[in-house]
């Protein structure tokens, strides 16, 4: 999820940077800033943190004998 919101970010930072534009605000939304906010994310979802548990908690995981396999 992560990944995909750092792609929304450079997208947006992209398309600020072809029309040029600061969006009134030029020290807040300028093309840097949205790029290391995208870095940021990025980095974030390589380190695991919006990877959710790993542990093998489903219904389908069995220690030992399964039941009904004679």
């Amino acid at each position: 999820m992560l990944a995909i919101i750092a792609a929304i970010v450079f997208g947006f930072a992209l398309l600020i940077d072809l029309l040029d534009t600061n969006l009134g605000a030029p020290a807040l939304f300028n093309t840097h800033t949205l790029m290391l906010i995208g870095f940021l994310l990025l980095s974030l979802y390589l380190a695991g943190v919006g990877s959710g548990s790993r542990s093998g908690g489903g219904g389908r995981w069995y220690r030992g004998r399964r039941p009904g396999r004679g």
